[in-house]
């Protein structure tokens, strides 16, 4: 049995004043029973919205008024600002009581780490940490150093991929523990010039990084894992300072984090994860949900909590949330308990017959809860399977003036392949638009923004540029300029592509046969070997083209562009007030993003059989893509505190592949009778 021993001539105050807490009555018993966990392994389920934080943060207490000492406790979060709002709140608790105590994000412990023992793993204790720019700088050259891209794309006929989508590869493999031939055969192509290639590349840069004493975000966990196995004395150190480790959100670690984890608690194996399983949702960046789902298989011993009493929502949302999880095989089971009274409405379905409609109602619908209720925007948000699906909410905001502010990333006219498709619509119309012309020739291979100016200057010679009408022949004129050796393929193909935008009589084709040229003729590959979410991308590609179909002329549809991303779209932009307040705005995020999130009213938009659950995630993955699209369209309805709102779509116009009809999401048709109220919408 071990045995506290006390060093005489410590000063008390050293460790602050001391503060009696009252366990019981600050939490439930629920949360009591995790929080006194005796040491070892526990995992702890916590439900949405159940105090996960308040838990964490009474764990640490609870440790440090049990004789624990502030520098043998290792706090493991995803972001910094958890890592200093449960310090913030132990402090509160327990003043002065949490110096030494390490905490913070994978990343940065192991920075910690490594700047203490570089020397052992080939580095200076002054390395510097790559940031996203200088990654991709770095690897660009590593790309033409190679020599690999030319051979690749003669020996294959398709582009050799940019340094976004290898960096995203290389990410992968690491964070997944996999190997990077495996990673690129099933997520980019199985072709062994690719596979050589890109794995070629990926050692240049692995050279290039070590030579200029630097790691990337990954290495600081590869490299700190390497040094754990090479090192045993240095991990027996680590192991033997970290008396108890906690971990927040576990259910987010992938295979090179758990590996960390295993690791450092391989001793004293006291370990205390933290999360829910029925919230992973990250499989596709790398998140090994059987981390969280085998923990009790790997550690005979541990204790499983669950916490189930839930804070946030109204019990009919928490209803249906507890339905929604039910299908899924591989979980804990639990029941999600209100602690809040009974709502005055059921969570409400409603199905519109187009995407157009669906946006106007979704908007109507926030313009009267906030003028008639009250409810501030901010209290509301629109949830969405895929960014696109975004779209006509946001022109129905837009021209509303309604304010609103996008999580998932920016408006959708502002995305990169959104404005490179407006590029080949502005210069096909208006010959002298130079920024057109240096977008679309930038995306050629070895052109820069030298070799663009220069190839402008070429092109202002030519009668178009002169007279301001676009030619019946776009390539006869570009074959007359010059362009780098690498780029001549592609700027022939560029020249036959825009051919295709002018009908026989010497006029523009309507918009949408032009963006169906465009993405045949050139983008489509291009865009595949320059972004690694492809996919993604492509889906908001045809969401635009069928924006597109609605316009008769090119002009007409630039026209309302320019509307929509001028004066009267800032008007609609949320912008953080003078006092530093965040804005009164309506939030727009896709679920994955909404995570940990929560809103009065929630929207959840595109409930429909193909959208969500997405079935091309679904089926990717077997069983369990199809649970993992369950998972999120749980954490989508937790979101909402007292009003949820879900919507689709019976008719999605498909400018690209035809008109499709919709069928309800097999969430929604799971649903128990009476649980929801459904509402029919009147035209």
């Amino acid at each position: 049995m071990s045995r506290t021993y006390t060093l005489k001539g410590r000063s008390p105050a050293a460790r602050g004043p001391e503060v009696e807490i009252d366990f019981a009555a600050e939490l439930n018993p629920q949360q009591l029973a995790a929080v006194t966990a005796p040491p070892g392994q526990s995992l702890v389920i916590a439900g949405a919205g159940s105090g996960k934080t308040r838990t964490l943060t009474y764990r640490v207490a609870y440790l440090l008024k049990n004789a624990v000492a502030a520098e043998n406790i290792l706090l493991l979060t995803f972001t910094n600002k958890a890592a200093r709002e449960m310090l913030e709140r132990v402090e509160a608790l327990l003043p002065q009581q949490t110096m030494g105590l390490w905490s913070g994000t994978f990343h940065s412990i192991c920075n910690k780490i490594l700047r203490r023992h570089a020397e052992l793993i080939g580095l200076t204790r002054s390395f510097t940490i790559l940031d996203s720019d200088d990654m991709k700088a770095l690897l660009t050259k590593s790309i033409k150093e190679s020599g690999v891209a030319k051979k690749v794309e003669e020996a294959t006929g398709e582009k050799f991929p940019k340094a976004s989508v290898i960096l995203g590869l290389v990410s992968l493999a690491a964070n997944t523990l996999t190997p990077l031939k495996k990673i690129i055969e099933r997520d980019f192509s199985k072709d062994a010039e690719f596979v050589a290639g890109i794995s070629k590349v990926a050692e240049i840069y692995r050279d290039k990084k070590a030579k200029a004493n630097s790691v990337d975000f990954d290495d600081l966990l590869v490299r700190t894992l390497t040094l754990f196995r090479e090192h045993p004395a240095v991990l027996a150190q680590y192991q033997y300072q970290f008396q108890f480790i906690l971990v927040d959100e576990y259910q987010d670690t992938n295979g090179l984090q758990g590996a960390l984890i295993t690791a450092l608690a391989g001793q004293h194996g006291n370990v205390m994860v933290v999360g829910d399983d029925a919230q992973s949702i990250y499989a596709w960046r790398g998140a090994d949900f059987r981390n969280i789902i085998e923990f009790p298989e790997r550690h005979d011993a541990a204790q499983v909590f669950r916490i189930e009493t839930n804070y946030r929502s109204v019990p009919e949302i928490l209803d249906l949330a507890n339905e929604a999880i039910k299908l899924n095989d591989r979980q804990f089971p639990k029941t999600l308990v209100a602690a809040r009274p009974k709502a005055k409405m059921k969570p409400v379905v409603a199905a519109l017959y187009t995407p157009q409609e669906q946006a106007a109602f979704v908007c109507q619908r926030i313009q009267e809860l906030h003028e008639e209720e009250h409810i501030a925007y901010s209290d509301m948000a629109v949830l969405y399977r895929a960014h696109f699906q975004s779209m006509d909410v946001q022109l129905h905001l837009t021209a509303d003036k309604v304010p609103f502010q996008i999580t998932s990333g920016l408006k959708f006219f502002e995305l990169a392949h959104i404005k490179d498709f407006s590029a080949f619509l502005k210069f096909a119309i208006n010959p002298r638009d130079e920024a057109a012309f240096d977008r679309l020739v930038q995306m050629l291979p070895g052109v820069g923004a030298g070799s663009a100016a220069k190839m402008w200057a070429a092109w202002l010679t030519s009668e178009p540029a002169r007279s301001g009408s676009h030619p019946q022949s776009f390539s006869s004129i570009f074959e007359k300029i010059k362009v780098p050796l690498r780029a001549e393929k592609d700027w022939q193909q560029l020249g036959w592509t825009m051919d295709e935008f002018v009908k026989p009589d010497g006029t523009l084709h309507e918009p949408l046969a032009v963006m169906t040229s465009a993405m045949e003729g050139i983008y489509l590959a291009y865009m595949k070997a320059t972004f690694d979410n492809f996919e993604n991308r492509r889906q908001d590609l045809e969401q635009f083209m069928r924006f597109g179909s609605t316009f008769a002329s090119i002009d007409e549809m630039l026209n309302e562009l320019s509307l929509l991303s001028g004066p009267e779209a800032a008007e609609g932009a949320a912008a953080t007030s003078k006092d530093g307040k965040p804005p009164d705005a309506v939030t727009l995020s896709s679920v994955h993003q909404a995570k940990g999130l929560e809103w009065k009213v929630v929207f959840i938009i595109w409930l429909t059989d193909a959208m969500f659950p997405n079935l091309r995630a679904a089926e990717s993955n077997g069983g369990e893509g199809m649970e993992e699209e369950r998972r999120l369209f749980y954490v989508a309805v937790t979101r909402a505190m007292d009003q949820l709102y879900m919507t689709w779509p019976r008719l999605w116009p498909k400018a690209y592949s035809g008109d499709a009809w919709q069928m309800p999401s097999r969430f929604l048709e799971n649903l128990p009778p009476g649980s929801v109220d459904e509402w029919r919408i009147g035209r």
